[in-house]
């Protein structure tokens, strides 16, 4: 196999680790946060919401900077800044320059967002089988490091300030490296992954043809948005209010019911370890509708427990459900926008931004629900939207989705 391309899959798998580190060593530190600043719970959502609402705004954007500029050239940028922009949360002195902060976070990472995950595709169009789970689970095993990092920093009676400037620089050295790691775009890319008809100054002027026209993205592509949609939303409200469903309604400890989050994070880094694997076998659409059936029972367990097992057990059966939909969604939508980076970046934008902003109506809409009536029926709304996913499924085309890439053995 080629070194530059199994250096180009271990960048990417390694980019995806680094940002759910990012992610979650100032999501736990949280409370700490609320803590330095002085702020109410709904001052403090505003920093959440402002991170949220720059990514959704570069998202939407990334079909047109990928064409121009390639997920390489921007992941080289980005993700350093990302790293950077973590720090300035930390350091901001009060509420005004928090959300600011988490508005510039939320604006570079939401290109790195996007980005990486066409660097994903691309390398499974070259390797001409799925990937994109194990990328994910990358993920996955960075946040649980960078939670886990941020619960020791916690215990050590680090500050928010601290934890997170700590964090920044251990990732600082090692954004530097993954500068290196990525494949280019073009030409060569869109020659490998299926344009080899085309010379590299036919590719170019194609590229930037592409570039400047409106990119049209087949039905499939939405509909893999939609799935990414609920299952975002399904994830949100799992991170979100998990923890708080235990305290407060099944009235577990407060330590056991913090372990509702880690449990779920675990069981979505095995299940995306092993992902692609089975996404290979069974095809995408087979695993999509398996997993949205999945999810559902796992989530109809949790929010009918009597007990802190059952929901413990409910909500690691979630993850188990619900580990793949977002990679094999991504996947799906990469191969059906087209063999070429412009519009499998277009098609990743499109189903980021719809993802994302399911992550950001999710907890919201069970909060209002839980206020109306109870946060058991709340979460509840969530097997709805697991059976959504499943129903979904059904729309996309039968069969593998990935087939006949490059593999240099």
């Amino acid at each position: 196999m080629d070194s530059g391309l199994r250096r180009a899959r271990i960048g990417t798998a390694g980019t995806f680790a680094l940002a759910g580190a990012l992610c979650a060593v100032w999501t736990v530190r949280v409370p700490a946060l609320k803590d330095k600043l002085g702020v109410s719970d709904g001052q403090l959502g505003l920093i959440v919401l402002a991170f949220g609402i720059g990514g959704i705004a570069t998202m939407s954007l990334m079909g047109r900077l990928v064409a121009r500029y390639g997920s390489r050239a921007l992941l080289r940028i980005t993700v350093t800044l990302s790293t950077i922009a973590v720090a300035a949360i930390g350091l901001s002195p009060n509420l005004g320059t928090a959300v600011a902060a988490g508005l510039a976070f939320g604006l570079v990472f939401g290109i790195t967002d996007v980005a990486m995950n066409t660097q994903a595709s691309i390398l499974e169009q070259r390797y001409g089988r799925p990937l994109m789970a194990g990328m994910h689970a990358g993920w996955s095993l960075g946040a649980v490091t960078g939670g886990l990092l941020g619960a020791l920093g916690a215990r050590a009676g680090l500050d928010f300030t601290q934890s997170v400037v700590i964090a920044s620089a251990v990732g600082l050295p090692v954004a530097f490296w993954l500068r290196g790691t990525y494949l280019p775009d073009t030409p060569a890319t869109s020659r490998v992954v299926g344009r080899g008809d085309e010379s590299p100054a036919t590719a170019g002027t194609a590229e930037t043809s592409s570039a400047k026209a409106r990119i049209r993205l087949p039905l499939g592509v939405y509909v893999a948005g939609a799935i990414a949609f609920c299952a975002f939303m399904i994830e949100g409200a799992v991170a979100d209010w998990s923890g708080l469903y235990l305290r407060d309604t099944l009235g577990s400890a407060e330590a056991i019911a913090a372990l509702a989050y880690p449990l779920y994070e675990g069981a979505m880094a095995i299940g995306r370890l092993t992902g692609d694997r089975v996404t290979d076998r069974f095809g995408a659409r087979a695993v999509l509708t398996a997993s949205g059936v999945a999810t559902a029972a796992g989530m109809a367990l949790a929010v009918a427990a009597n007990g802190t097992a059952a929901g413990l057990i409910g909500f690691f059966l979630v993850g188990v459900g619900v580990c793949l939909v977002v990679p094999v969604a991504f996947s799906v939508g990469g191969a059906l926008g087209g063999n070429d980076t412009t519009h499998a970046g277009a098609a990743i934008a499109r189903i980021g931004t719809m993802a994302y902003t399911g992550l950001l109506l999710g907890p919201v809409l069970i909060g209002f629900l839980a206020d109306a009536t109870t946060l058991r029926v709340g979460l509840g709304v969530t097997v709805a939207l697991a059976l959504a996913v499943a129903a979904g499924s059904r729309l996309l085309p039968r069969g593998r989705h990935l087939a006949g890439g490059v593999q240099n053995h």
